[in-house]
Formats: structure tokens, sequence, C-alpha cells
């Protein structure tokens, strides 16, 4: 405590002194982070006992035992540091090989930047560019990191919607009547999450045309780009334009290789753009994770088997999640073609997030409000369908009689 000297006697004494509690000083554009409307319900439902979740987005099978192998032997060759900050040359070099022999496309180890999964990819391509009086088409439902990113740096989202009655489809030319003089980028998450769409060569090819006329930024978010159902091959941004400038292609090992706890991603776009993306990237996350980097370049260069074994297993909780949403009341649904989850329609007038408080607390059964994902789509659900079939017939077991009663 501070001391004081009296005036009368010459003596100190103690002063009293008041503290004030200081709040954080945050920044304004935190404003622009809603509460995660996943986290909500699985935050709720951790207090609960016997829940099924068909919530989070997150892969339930094991990661193959020759990845894992790899993660262990770097670590016990000491491979414990940092990498170069584009990432492991290994690394970049399998993807250069693996991604342009996929989509037949030339590609170097200088188009690609590692990044500490697909989030911090997301996060360095749009906050790098999202600026005031810049405006970003964003569809409607969406992945819930896109429009806070954009609206936290200045920028403006404009949602393009998609309806059930079209599979959730992106129509082109609803795409192409949205750009204008404002617009700055579209953000093209395929497949896509929430609804599980697999978006067509004819319509990758006339939106990546149109933005390439126009000189229009594309964000290719395609972390699902593997878990295709029903198509022999998947229409990446990266097969269907000409050339790198106006894309970044972004990806991870996280759902193809159920490795999402290994937090490696990356970027694929043109040498400029990588170049710009580094600087930033350092003084971020720095690196990604190193022993990962190793197990990726095992997870790339091993036999794919484990990929099209994974792939076939979804494949059948996809069929059997939409036989059991037909049979629910009041539940529309179609079948997603990717990813792995299911999109259902309530009635128009039900307020999906209200319907899903109640279902976790009656039933047990935790699934999202479609209002976590987009404006357009309060009456909707999303169910994940990375768990057994065991487990979805249990969940709809119960939700099946529940919504048997419910008064709409």
């Amino acid at each position: 405590m501070a001391e004081a000297v009296n005036k009368d006697t010459g003596y100190t004494r103690p002063r009293k002194m008041k503290y004030r509690k200081a709040k954080a000083s945050w920044n304004p554009a935190m404003q622009a982070i809603p509460v995660s409307g996943i986290r909500r319900l699985v935050n709720m439902a951790a207090d609960m006992n016997d829940v099924i979740h068909l919530s989070i987005g997150q892969p339930d099978l094991p990661t193959p035992k020759h990845i894992i192998d790899a993660y262990v032997d770097a670590l016990n060759a000491g491979q414990t540091g940092y990498t170069m900050d584009a990432g492991l040359p290994e690394l970049l070099n399998a993807l250069a090989e693996y991604y342009g022999k996929r989509y037949n496309r030339e590609l170097s180890p200088e188009n690609i930047l590692i990044t500490s999964g697909a989030t911090e990819a997301l996060y360095l391509a749009i906050s790098a560019t999202s600026a005031p009086g810049r405006q970003f088409l964003v569809t409607d439902p969406s992945f819930l990191l896109y429009a806070p990113l954009i609206r936290m740096n200045g920028g403006e989202v404009k949602y393009i919607p998609t309806r059930a009655e079209n599979n959730h489809q992106l129509d082109p030319d609803d795409v192409i009547r949205a750009m204008g003089s404002r617009t700055f980028a579209l953000i093209l998450n395929n497949p896509n999450n929430p609804t599980g769409a697999v978006y067509p060569r004819s319509t990758v090819e006339t939106i990546m045309e149109e933005c390439a006329y126009r000189g229009i930024q594309v964000y290719a978010d395609e972390v699902y780009d593997h878990m295709i159902f029903d198509d022999d091959e998947f229409a990446s941004v990266l097969n269907c334009s000409m050339d790198l400038d106006n894309i970044m292609c972004i990806s991870s090992f996280s759902k193809t290789y159920s490795m999402a706890g290994l937090r490696v991603g990356w970027v694929i776009s043109s040498q400029a753009a990588i170049k710009s993306l580094r600087r930033y990237h350092m003084f971020t996350t720095s690196v990604a994770n190193t022993p990962a980097q190793f197990a990726g370049v095992a997870a790339l260069t091993a036999d794919q088997k484990c990929v099209n074994d994974m792939v076939d297993i979804y494949r059948q909780r996809r069929d059997r999640i939409v036989e059991l949403v037909d049979q629910t009341p009041h539940l529309t649904g179609y079948k997603p073609g990717g990813a792995f989850y299911a999109f259902p329609n309530l009635p128009p007038h039900v307020d999906g997030s209200d319907l899903a408080l109640r279902m976790l607390k009656e039933t047990g059964v935790c699934a999202v409000p479609g209002d976590a994902f987009g404006d357009d789509c309060g009456n909707a659900l999303r169910f994940s369908f990375a768990t057994s079939c065991e487990r979805i017939e249990e969940a709809f077991d119960r939700i099946i009689p529940w919504m048997a009663k419910q008064q709409f």
C-alpha cells in the first residue's frame, strides 16, 4: 500500500487506494463471432447421460495404422523441431505429385502451403483479403467459419440460398446474378457442409469461367473431396479452371484419413499467392505439426485402399440414415452425395433450434439446428453420420416415436 506524509506531524501514514477492475478491451470485430450453434448443443449434452451424438463432424473411424506408425517413427527419430515455413519438403512434393496426378494439373511445391488444418488455411486466405468494400458470396447454408472471418476484417457477406427441394444444389445462374461491381470473392464448399451436396462438373466449370472473366477470387473448401458416394469423379476447382491465378484450393487430412486431431491442412494456389500467405503464416502458427506432416507423407504415398474402405462405410451409413429420415414424421429429406451429413427439413413454420433443444432433453439425441449454418434454414436439422449404423439406428429408435407425438 502506498504511503503519504501527514502535513501536521511529518510522519508518514498509509494511503488508501482503490484499484478498478479492468475488463479486456476486445477488438470490436469480435462482435462478428457468434456463439457456435454446434457447441451450444454439444456443451449442454456433456452434462447429460446416455446421449447419442449425431452432431459433430469428426470421423469416428480409426486412423490407418501405417499413418500412426509414421507419426510414431517421426517422434522416435527426433523429428520434433520446426519445418520450413511452407511445410515439410517431403510433404510438399508428395502433395504436388498426388494432386497433380489426380486432377491432371501441373503443380510444384511452390504452389502449396502447409497449414495447421484447413481451418488455418481458411483463416489465412480470408483474413488476408477481406476488407471494407469487398463483398464475398457465400452459400446459405454454409459452414459457420466463413462469414465471421469475412466480417471481422470489414468485408461484406452476400448469401446465395440453396433449396432443399433441389437437394441444395448450387444453381450457377443464381451465383452469376449475385455478382456485382463490389463482388471480390466466392467461397465454394464442395462437397458441402452441412448439406452433403456435391456440385457437378457443369456447375463448377460455369462458375469458375464466370469468376475468371470477372476477376473474382474463388476460395474452394474441398476438405470432403474424397467422400463422394455416387459420382466417379469429383469436380475440383483444380481441374475446372484454366490457371490458379484467382484460386485458393483448401483441404486437409482430417476427413479423408481420419486425422482430425493431427492438424495438417494446405492451400494450393499460384506461386505469388503462396509466397504472400507464407509471410502471414509465419506470424500465426509458424509451422504445422512436424511429426504429423511425416504421417501425411505416409498417407499420400501408401496404397489408398484404406480411403476407399472408409468411403464404403460412410456410404452404407448414408443410405441407412436416408431410409430412417424418410420414416420419420415431419422430416423431409433427400440423398446427400458426399461428406457425412444429412440436412432434412422440418415443416416451414417449425423452429429447428427449439426442436433440437427439446429433442436433446427428451430423447438424448444431439443434432445441430439449421440456423447454425445460415439465415434461410431455420427449419432444418443437421445429422452427422460419422458414427456406426447401430448408433444411428438407436438414435432414430428414439427420434421417430418422439417426432410422431409432436403437434406442429
